[in-house]
């Protein structure tokens, strides 16, 4: 059930970030286990692009 001044776009976008942060921490700890295998700090870096991105298009709502 929605709150007053949560709207359906927020609740997604935050689901989203709670996603892609999870993604990151998993990412972060394969790579330890890995030693810096070089595809998985790729991945990690789209992410942190990707996320920026999404900060800047939704105002930094995430």
């Amino acid at each position: 059930m929605q709150t007053q001044g949560e709207s359906e776009p927020d609740s997604g976008a935050r689901q989203a970030a709670e996603h892609v942060a999870e993604a990151h921490t998993l990412l972060k700890t394969l790579q330890g286990k890995v030693a810096e295998h070089p595809e998985i700090g790729q991945a990690i870096h789209k992410l942190e692009v990707a996320l920026a991105i999404l900060e800047v298009q939704t105002g930094g709502m995430l």
